[in-house]
């Protein structure tokens, strides 16, 4: 059985005609018999796709063939189960679990912090960003500031609860299109003058929110490049990480190593847990950590807006 790989992946670069790369894409995917999500803007792509080693590398191998993504930063990770795709005329199976199918939209952001006036992009990428630190470059940064160095989580908080840096600030969001009202609301003023790491999953995300905070006075700003994945590549569980990475497929979460910490706790039982699931009521968007024990009793189990009583 082949071994299945999901891409996480993206570049900010002008892109001349949208819909021109979403038909593109959209048609070199099904091809290769990938599932997942693409986004595309003027300022860009991101994306998140699973299939068959060989397939991956061809599809990465073509989209770089395109001037404006020939940087294409991409990490690489083991997807779950594979199933028969026959339909496929280059690869006889596709992930059967991490993603429902493919979906090639254009969005106004690649990332939504509802900013689009705000993001600016050149061919060298998002202007006005923090400065971006390899794995090694953060250990160094912590090394020599260590009581000043203050890490900010670029992800939605839920995210936090079961993985994050050491002695994060994790800004109380639950979509990233929060974030522009919360550094807006003075809550993190105090850290103007302070040396800010922004970190989030792959990278993408901290490389708007660092624009952000720097065009609102933050004077010293830092971006984890290549996010938490590159740096659990490096480090695994080693390092300042601690816990597991959420991801959005139906993994749910990955771990860097055996001997990743469980800092989740169940929303029932307070049990450590690195497991995540909806809130009961399917019109809420919140994820709890519910453990496997707790999870038989998951139409009874919510947010604190629509908990079971």
């Amino acid at each position: 059985m082949p071994i299945p790989k999901i891409i996480l992946y993206y570049v900010f670069a002008p892109v001349p005609d949208p819909e021109a790369v979403r038909l593109w894409q959209r048609d070199l995917g099904e091809a290769l018999g990938l599932r997942g999500r693409i986004l595309i803007s003027a300022d860009g792509i991101n994306g998140t796709l699973g299939g068959e080693l060989d397939a991956l590398k061809r599809y990465v191998r073509k989209t770089r063939e395109f001037g404006p993504f020939a940087e294409l930063d991409v990490k690489w990770s083991d997807g779950t189960a594979l199933e028969p795709s026959p339909a496929s005329k280059h690869t006889p199976y596709r992930p059967s679990t991490d993603f429902p199918r493919l979906s090639v939209k254009v969005r106004e952001e690649i990332v939504s912090f509802g900013a689009p006036g705000e993001l600016q992009v050149d061919a060298r990428g998002v202007k006005g960003g923090g400065t971006k630190l390899q794995p090694q470059e953060l250990h160094e940064l912590v090394a020599a500031r260590r009581d000043e160095v203050v890490f900010f989580d670029g992800r939605n908080a839920f995210e936090a609860e079961i993985g994050r840096f050491a002695g994060a600030v994790v800004p109380d969001v639950a979509t990233t299109r929060d974030f522009v009202a919360e550094l807006d609301s003075g809550k993190y003023d105090h850290l103007k003058s302070a040396p800010v790491v922004t970190y989030c999953t792959g990278g993408i995300r901290c490389e708007v929110l660092s624009s952000l905070m720097t065009a609102r006075g933050f004077t010293e700003v830092y971006q984890l490049d290549g996010g938490i994945v590159r740096y659990g590549e490096t480090f695994g569980d080693r390092g300042l990480w601690q816990g597991s990475l959420y991801v959005f497929d139906g993994r749910g979460s990955v771990t860097f190593s055996s001997d990743a910490a469980v800092i989740g706790r169940c929303v029932r039982c307070g049990g450590a847990s690195s497991r995540m699931q909806n809130c009961t009521d399917v019109a809420c968007r919140a994820q709890l950590v519910v453990c496997a024990e707790c999870a038989d009793h998951s139409s009874t189990i919510g947010c604190v807006e629509h908990a079971v009583h």
